[in-house]
């Protein structure tokens, strides 16, 4: 009993002072509390954040901010960790100390939003990526006067080149993904907006992506190579940008508001002679000289010192349920020519809702534009102000164009004008559900419908006399495009695996009208306002026509990833397509492709080294092209008035009759591409230094043609057919190289500089013909010649001309006799460059300090050669003695004769090469927090922009960038420079705010 009694009072002391102990220790936790309020802000705009994170480290208890970025947490004692955290930004740790009240400002994680590129149906983080892709934020554009968005990217990707070839606002852009590859079917790349591939044809001319509007792009991701691209099969041959608009973010409400002025003027003038030098040089060539004594520069009255107005309103936020974008923007831009004028205006809404504990999300993406372009006749006022005469004056006496023999250049400006107006709507619904962890389902359901009405009008007149007229041409595009993918990714510590399945259906529809009307009252009604004015309403002028088709693409596409430790990388594609443009026989065409990668960085023996980033890449794929004209598997009858056939009884008038003019051919296939590409992704001094290393080839094949039927005997002069040996090959090597440094304090200079370097080789071969031309001429004598095409052995683009070798002792040219025959004719033609440049090449800086901050851009190819063709037909010696201005250059050699022909030779052919500043920008981010407006305004920018400052070149023409549709019967020309709509200088003011 003692012990028991013993044992019994032990416990009863043993839990007294354990009592006793665990209140002191209670008592000492509660007095250590401590509640915590602040703030968190987006470090960069001062704006608050909703829904950060606010944790305190080791324990489970963590808080969010609300909308007012707000929070109020409590911690266990002084010595406790707070992280803050959210989606994009850098995490802090702030201990908590004595602070009861904190404000904290979070940095956004550029690292991390860097690696997020947009890739095919999805997104993939940059550093698993396997195929060459190259992804350019908004904060990376060009800057200047932008009507397209190639423009933003031009010279800032390898590999990819874009071409402006006139200067005329909202004129097309060329643009090649590593080199051209077809003959019928084009080089555009396929452009993705959105998730809706769009259809590249043109509604009512001009640029197809004119309706974005420039200031709502957020990321243009470039898919180069055929692993990146082969996920859109037929249409990945030319490469595949996909362009992302701009979102809301969920927490930060922003009210943004830019406005921008321009000035530009003509950056270059063609060097014709002055009325002085004129007077001189028209009898030295051995003309009468027709002097009205004037000293008129016909090119300056031409042109104008152009203003452009763009004005851009955004509104974006969202809470943690829902974000959303919204922005109008308006463009109003002159060109330097007088009466052109490009008018934009542009709507864009996106909405991203969540629901079910986000297992569904719906995403809606809406645009609406509208582009209304005025201009007069562009060829013909240029062809005339740069031949007229210099001594005639402009004016007469009462201020009005005088009007001589031959009509006056500037009266085009008030007779002529063409006026086209285009709707585009765009939008697409996209839902997906998290059906099970790891496995989504998504739809995509986008409308692409746009309208074009294009009025041209001659007016009538007296003097000159013209009897006016009115042409309207009507064109309807409608895109539908409907996909179902699931999507499945799965992880472990050592695998990652992630599959894509899919279903697509796109249906394209075009349809365009025409009519017209002559014959007009001088001083009547606008015939644009009322065409029922118009007298002459006979067939024989005024026959209505059109044309209308639709073009169905079904497709069955996949992709499955598979990362193991996450250093090995594999990525596998495929896509079968199937399309309406194609023969019964070969409906489907099979697109795969395969690419490794290798993250030697990871590796345990790389640990030490100086790189931050290594990364092996190969890959090997197939694609497709289908741009060529609907129809053309199926036999084609054209109505001839002219052919009839008399039928019983006879009447004398015979209906008419049909005429057998294409043959059918169900086995035309796919035009394809294979494609490899092996890459080497690097990064040292913690990231500082990045750059990118790729070699590739891609070789065309299957060319698609139209070619001469092989029977003689045929009732139809021509067949479309796939040339199975012919193959055009591109290869080549690119490079990219960038250099970041970032002040650790607002007061220090923060810099960035780098460049890229493309080189490219491009070969045709086994082609059926000695020549595929592709370059059209006309002019006297000249009408049958051909200035380029596609040689067997030399680049596509190649000038296969005689070569021009002087004048002999009669003034007369000479040329090469290639053949040793004693004759010179098209035998002698030899192949004498190309217009495609070897090497195109970029490099940029940028500098910052305190609110400053300076950018400059340069760009510029080599090794491509130019046929200036509006000097052939324009300027000769013959001319200029009939009172035609002609250029010193012309006339440089005084052994010509008079009379010696200009027929298509290399005596115009010229160096292409070119360096240009493309555009420079100075700006000033005022300090709003010093200013005592940070509570109403986050940001205030102002900046300056000079686009186009310089450009060196041997070129004599309006600009080395050039390259007018010459093209015959389909076949794409490169490299002429036909009366050119010239170059301008802009400088540009501007001035945004952030609310």
């Amino acid at each position: 009993m003692s012990k028991i009694y013993f044992l019994h009072r032990c416990l009863k002391m043993f839990l007294a002072i354990f009592l006793i102990c665990f209140c002191f220790l209670a008592n000492t936790n509660i007095n250590a509390q401590q509640t915590i309020s602040g703030a968190v802000k987006d470090g960069s705009s001062g704006k608050f954040l909703s829904g950060a994170t606010v944790s305190v480290k080791g324990t489970n208890q963590n808080t969010f901010s609300n909308v007012n970025g707000a929070f109020t947490i409590t911690v266990p004692g002084k010595k406790s960790v707070i992280i803050i955290s959210y989606v994009g930004y850098v995490t802090q740790e702030i201990e908590a100390g004595e602070n009861t009240n904190l404000e904290v400002s979070l940095q956004p994680n550029a690292t991390e939003l860097n690696q997020v590129v947009v890739v095919g149906y999805g997104t993939q983080r940059k550093r698993d990526v396997t195929g060459s892709i190259k992804s350019l934020k908004s904060d990376d554009f060009n800057k200047g006067i932008i009507t397209s968005p190639q423009q933003l990217l031009q010279g800032k990707v390898s590999g990819v080149n874009v071409t402006s070839a006139s200067g005329e606002p909202g004129a097309a852009m060329g643009i090649t993904v590593r080199g051209p590859g077809g003959v019928r079917t084009g080089s555009t790349p396929l452009f993705v907006v959105d998730g809706l591939p769009l259809d590249n044809s043109s509604t009512g001319g001009g640029d197809p992506l004119n309706f974005i509007n420039p200031q709502d792009i957020e990321t243009i991701d470039v898919l180069k190579d055929a692993s990146a691209t082969a996920i859109y099969g037929a249409r990945g041959a030319n490469g595949v940008i996909i362009i992302t608009t701009k979102r809301g973010k969920a927490g930060i409400s922003t009210l943004g508001f830019s406005s921008s002025i321009g000035v530009s003027t003509i950056a270059r003038y063609l060097p014709v002679f002055t009325g002085d030098e004129f007077r001189i040089e028209v009898p030295k060539a051995g003309g009468v000289l027709d002097n009205k004594g004037g000293n008129t520069n016909w090119q300056k009255e031409a042109v104008r010192k152009a203003i452009t107005q763009n004005y851009n309103l955004n509104l974006s936020g969202g809470a943690n349920k829902l974000s959303y974008f919204a922005s109008l923007g308006m463009q109003r831009q002159e060109g330097i020519i007088k009466k052109n004028d490009l008018n934009r205006y542009s709507g864009r809404f996106n909405v991203t809702q969540r629901f079910l504990e986000d297992r569904l999300v719906l995403e809606l993406n809406m645009n609406v534009g509208n582009t209304k372009q005025t201009r007069p006749p562009i060829t013909s006022v240029l062809g005339d102000v740069i031949t007229y005469n210099p001594t005639y004056p402009a004016y007469d006496a009462n201020g009005k164009p005088a009007v001589y023999q031959n009509i006056n250049p500037l009266l085009y400006f008030d007779l002529d004008k063409e006026i086209t107006t285009i709707n585009r709507v765009i939008g697409n619904i996209s839902p997906s559900f998290r059906i099970i962890k790891g496995l989504i389902y998504k739809l995509n359901f986008g409308i692409d419908n746009s309208t074009s009405t294009r009025d041209v009008e001659s007016l009538p007149s007296t003097i000159p006399f013209r009897e006016g007229r009115l042409e309207n041409i009507y064109n309807w595009n409608r895109n539908t495009l409907i996909e179902n993918y699931l999507t499945y990714a799965w992880n472990n510590t050592k695998h990652n695996v992630s599959a894509l399945a899919g279903h697509s259906y796109q249906k394209i529809f075009v349809q365009q009208r025409n009519s017209s009307i002559n014959r007009f009252v001088v001083g009547g009604v606008d015939p644009i306002y009322n065409p029922g004015v118009g007298q002459d309403l006979t067939l024989a002028n005024n026959r209505p026509g059109g044309f209308a088709f639709i073009n169905e693409l079904q497709s069955f596409f996949g992709r499955v990833t598979y990362q193991y430790n996450n250093k090995y990388l594999f990525t596998a594609n495929f896509r079968a397509d199937g399309s309406s443009k194609f023969g019964d026989n070969n409906k489907y065409g099979y697109f795969p492709s395969f690419s490794l990668g290798w993250k030697i960085s990871d590796e345990k023996f790389m640990e030490n080294s100086m790189f931050s980033n290594l990364k092996l890449r190969a890959g090997w794929g197939l694609t497709g092209n289908q741009e060529i004209p609907p129809k053309i598997t199926q036999a084609l009858f054209t109505s001839l008035g002219s052919a009839s056939y008399p039928l019983y009884p006879a009447s004398g008038n015979y209906p008419a009759g049909y005429a057998y003019t294409r043959l059918a051919n169900s086995d035309i296939q796919w035009e394809s591409s294979e494609q490899t590409d092996l890459g080497l992704d690097f990064g040292l001094f913690k990231g500082a230094l990045t750059g990118t290393i790729d070699f590739f080839r891609k070789v065309s094949n299957n060319i698609l043609l139209q070619v001469i039927p092989a029977d003689p005997v045929q009732p139809a002069t021509d067949v479309w057919s796939n040339v199975k040996d012919m193959t055009i090959t591109n290869k080549g090597a690119e490079f990219e190289l960038d250099y970041r440094y970032k002040a650790k304090s607002a007061h220090s200079i923060s810099y960035n500089v780098g460049g890229n370097l493309t080189l490219i080789k491009n070969k045709v071969e086994k082609s059926p013909y000695s020549l595929i031309p592709a370059g059209s001429v006309s002019g006297a004598g000249i009408t049958s010649s051909t200035i380029n095409g596609y040689v067997n052995g030399q680049p596509i683009g190649t000038f296969y001309l005689k070569e021009f070798t002087g004048f002999d002792n009669n003034g007369m040219s000479t040329y090469t006799d290639v053949d040793k025959n004693g004759v010179i004719n098209d035998n002698d033609r030899l192949a004498l460059g190309t217009a495609l440049p070897n090497c195109t090449y970029s490099f940029y800086g940028n500098i910052a300090y305190k609110g400053f901050d300076l950018s400059v851009n340069f760009n510029g190819v080599s090794g491509n050669k130019i046929y200036n063709y509006t000097e052939n037909v324009s300027f000769s010696k013959l001319r200029l003695a009939k009172n035609v201005n002609a250029t010193s250059e012309s006339v440089a050699d005084p052994k010509e004769s008079l009379n010696n022909p200009t027929p298509v030779t290399s005596r115009y052919l010229r160096d292409g090469a070119y360096l240009r500043l493309n555009n420079a920008s100075l700006g000033y981010n005022f300090n709003t927090t010093s200013l005592r407006i940070n509570k109403w305004v986050s940001a205030v920018r102002l900046s300056v922009t000079g686009q186009n400052l310089f450009v060196s070149t041997k070129y004599k023409g309006y600009d080395p960038e050039v390259n007018i549709d010459r093209s015959i019967n389909g076949v794409s020309s490169y490299g002429i420079d036909f009366i050119s709509y010239p170059k301008a200088r802009s400088f540009i003011f501007s001035l945004n705010f952030s609310f």
